[in-house]
């Protein structure tokens, strides 16, 4: 490792041992020193258009100097020192990213949280993550009583402390492995781990994913749904366009038809967001108007087939479907364009290499069920946290993932490895029903899990949101499990159905299966 600018050693103390971090793919060329705001920001044009709001547009110009007057805040103020952890909260808006940019330039370590996390969930982050101080969305304040640590808010205070100070500021030489940013783990089955990303992590997951597969151009507007908290969305809204000089058009919140009509107004051209998304933007109606996307992008969820095929037939635009991780900060199999096979997550990410092994860490033939296994310049570490052993084997990164690969070097998604419901004998992926009855009219969202069964093992059991005003009875479970009958093999069919209002789902949007695991 080269020499570190921090002062605070928190973060190196408590990386993984080496002996337990994946193999890592590195550019030999690349610089040892590297502070990624500076990266981001200074090779661009001041005067190019950067953050879009409904009421707002500031330039590369007016980010770099606000993100330098609220570093000076952090170190004048507050005593900010290279290496102490700053925690962000709040929805998607221009002072949430300058806030990103001012923490690495003073050499601190971003904290990125959900907008949507409730208190116990912040008071869990601040006693993994260990901060000196939380930057605030005022409106997101409550969550933060009693944490016992200064909270800037960026409605009122930090602007105004921020404008007292210099505009010129000389970011921290930070090694490009110093600690950039702790993100935490969705926390679909219980405690949230904290992942350890450096400075060069940050902009590899642009030079691969973005350079190779989303091939951004300076004058693209992005937008999305995820929250800036979520690496999906921190790649989608704020390091992929910022690479390339583009602007991103951020939201605070969106409904369905709102995304539509702020991707129309503002003549977005790249798009992030979930699956569900997709099939609500054509439930509206709108899908037509959104004439000017040219690039979309899914993760988070697998794509159903029928949502891919629907929205290209109405838009004319290919959903660039990917699998990622927080584990590896952004996505890491993907394909576009021509290279597209509806249905198929894709092939490597140039720079990323991916294997499917079986449980003692073999790889399997192919189309052969198995866990996904990757190795990147990105990989899992984890601070301070024994899981790291579970996640890392053989230099691998196991996602937990299962997987098929096909002859031509394709991956096919089947399944979390807990996902493949064995009924009967018969082993059934989970996912595949779910786009098997995404593609029902009826439906608006699903997901599928085993039940204990004494008879079979286990049966296939489908918690499913239908659209409004469709009946609930006993006559559209029928309709369901004759569709999917017709659709896949037949006994692969729900042999329970659940109707429920919504899905649970963490505050990123992923389904959390392990609550219909209890309630079935």
């Amino acid at each position: 490792m080269a020499r570190s600018a921090h002062v605070d050693t928190f973060c190196r103390d408590n990386l993984p041992p080496q002996e337990q971090q994946p193999e890592f793919l590195l550019d030999p060329a690349a610089p040892e020193r590297l502070n990624c705001a500076t990266a981001l920001l200074a090779p661009v044009s001041p005067d190019r258009p950067c953050l879009r709001t409904d009421t707002e547009t500031w330039t590369y110009g007016e980010l770099d100097r606000r993100s330098n007057q609220i570093a000076h805040v952090l170190t004048e103020d507050y005593g900010l020192v290279p290496g102490n952890r700053v925690l962000l909260r709040g929805p998607n808006n221009p002072w949430l990213v300058a806030a990103w940019f001012g923490v690495l330039k003073a050499g601190g370590v971003v904290v990125t949280t959900m907008p949507l996390l409730r208190k116990v969930e912040i008071d869990t982050m601040v006693e993994i993550t260990k901060p000196s101080l939380i930057i605030s969305d005022d409106r997101f304040t409550d969550a933060l009583t009693g944490v016992g640590l200064p909270v800037i808010t960026y409605a009122g205070e930090l602007p105004s402390m921020a404008e007292s100070k210099s505009d010129v500021y000389d970011a921290v030489d930070t090694a490009a492995d110093d600690v950039a940013l702790l993100a935490a783990t969705s926390g679909t089955t219980g405690r949230p781990k904290a992942t350890m990303h450096f400075h060069r992590d940050v902009l590899a997951i642009a030079d691969t994913f973005g350079k190779h597969i989303l091939k951004p151009e300076p004058d693209d507007v992005f937008t999305g749904t995820p929250p800036i908290g979520f690496t999906f969305g921190l790649g989608g809204l704020v390091i992929f366009p910022m690479r390339v000089g583009a602007s991103t058009l951020l939201l605070e919140r969106a409904t369905p038809d709102e995304l539509a009509d702020a991707i129309a107004r503002h003549r977005v051209s790249v798009l992030f967001t979930a699956p569900t998304m997709y099939k609500a933007i054509l439930a509206t109606g709108k899908g037509a108007d959104l004439t000017s996307l040219r690039r979309c992008v899914s993760a988070g969820e697998h794509l159903p087939q029928p949502v891919w095929e629907e929205f290209h037939r109405t838009t004319g635009v290919r959903i660039i479907d990917g699998i990622g991780g927080t584990e590896l900060l952004h996505i890491f199999i993907s394909a576009a364009d021509d290279d597209i096979r509806p249905g198929s997550t894709g092939k490597p990410v140039p720079g990323f290499e991916a294997a499917v092994l079986d449980h003692d860490g073999n790889p399997v033939a192919d189309g052969t069920p198995g866990r996904l296994a990757v190795k990147g310049p990105t990989g899992c570490r984890y601070l301070a946290d024994p899981r790291q052993q579970t996640y890392v084997h053989n230099g691998w990164n196991i996602t937990g993932d299962t997987f098929v690969k096909d002859t031509d070097g394709y991956f096919w998604y089947q399944g979390r490895t807990d996902d493949m419901i064995i009924s009967a004998g018969y082993n059934i992926a989970g996912p595949e029903v779910e786009s098997a009855l995404a593609g029902h009219p009826d439906v608006s969202e699903v997901a599928v899990i085993g039940a204990p069964d004494p008879d079979r093992g286990m049966i296939v059991k489908a918690f499913v949101v239908l659209r409004p005003g469709v009946h609930k009875g006993q006559s559209e479970v029928t309709e369901l499990q004759d569709y999917v009958k017709r659709t896949i093999a037949p006994y692969k069919y729900p042999r329970a159905v659940e109707f429920l209002d919504e899905l649970p789902k963490t505050s990123s949007g992923k389904v959390q299966r392990f609550k219909l695991r209890q309630r079935a």
